[in-house]
Order: C-alpha cells, then structure tokens, then sequence
C-alpha cells in the first residue's frame, strides 16, 4: 500500500490538455512552469501529456521541479498518458482525482483551459467556500483569457448570489509572479554578486 503524503510546496494547476487555437497558451504555460520551479514549488496536474498541461509540466521539469500528474483510468488514453512526466497516479474516476490532487498540493493556479479547468476552478473555490479547505486559488489571467469568467463572478455578487468576501477567494493575477506571490511561493533572494 502506497501512503502519500501532502506536501506544503505543490501546486495544482488546472488547465487545458489541448493547446487551444493560440500557441502563445502553450508557450505561456511552458514558462510558468519554469516560474513555478525557479520559486521552489512542484507541480500537480492532471497528467495530459499535450496542450497547456504537457507544456506547464514540461516547464516545470525543466526548471529542476517535480511534477505530480493525477489521472482517472477511464482518461489514461484520451489525455495522452503515455506521455505525462513525472510521477503519476491512477484513480478510480474524476471525483477521486480532484480530491487528491486538492489533498496534494497548497494552493491552485488556473491556465486556459475548457470546461474541465472551469469544473476544477468553482470546486476549489466551492470547497473554500464551505470551509472544507482554506487554499489560495488563482486565475492567471495572461492576456485577459478569463475576462468573461470575472465579469460573471462580479455579477454573482451584484445579484446577492455570492458575497464580496466569498468571491474575493478566487483572485486573479495578470502575471505569472503576480500569481506565484498570491499563491505564498517565496521569491528567491537575489545572489550577491562580488
């Protein structure tokens, strides 16, 4: 029997296993990746081995992190497992997944992605909304991509179905290190230079 242990320096990202239409998400993801592990945190994902997740976990690797992938059995062929790094875990179904990887990691960074990312976002922040969890949640917001998902969760507060304080537990960043230091990642110090 396997017994994982949770670990304070992982985070989940949550994003797309295609690359969508925009290389630059590919390109974006392959850096934060890199951002991640420069910051000395590992990465947790759901082990897609293409699109934006290969591409966050392939930064990741390359940046002298670890990477973590979580998969249920019935995605081990649709999401390219055969080509996810790192270490990976095979689970039962998708409820199993999401709460390892929630048990795994310390906070969430949300990528572009599909439906999938969007389910994995609003679960975490259910969760911390009902106090099951208090981890940082983060929408990286490159370019403005989740524009139209900020505007909505404002319109839920103007409509009295989400308070300030709850929708104020998904925040947004604009850069990666804008992300990286809401998400607690500590900066590493500069090096003296004689």
């Amino acid at each position: 029997m396997q017994t994982l242990v949770t670990s304070n320096a992982r985070i989940a990202v949550f994003c797309g296993a295609r690359p969508g239409i925009r290389q630059d998400h590919v390109a974006y993801a392959y850096e934060f990746g890199r951002a991640l592990a420069r910051r000395d945190r590992d990465l947790v994902y759901g082990a897609g081995g293409v699109g934006v997740m290969g591409a966050v976990a392939d930064g990741v690797l390359a940046g002298g992190g670890a990477v973590t992938g979580v998969l249920p059995r019935t995605l081990h062929e649709r999401e390219r497992a055969d080509q996810a790094r790192g270490t990976i875990f095979v689970v039962r179904s998708m409820h199993e997944r999401k709460a390892l990887m929630y048990k795994l990691s310390c906070g969430f960074a949300v990528l572009p992605g599909g439906i999938g990312t969007l389910d994995e976002l609003m679960e975490v922040a259910t969760w911390n909304q009902l106090s099951l969890m208090e981890k940082p949640v983060v929408v990286v917001n490159h370019q403005g991509f989740y524009n139209p998902m900020l505007t909505m969760l404002d319109h839920l507060v103007t409509e009295g179905f989400l308070t300030a304080r709850e929708r104020n537990q998904v925040r947004s960043a604009e850069s990666t290190e804008e992300a990286l230091d809401l998400l607690g990642a500590p900066r590493q110090a500069a090096l003296a230079t004689t």
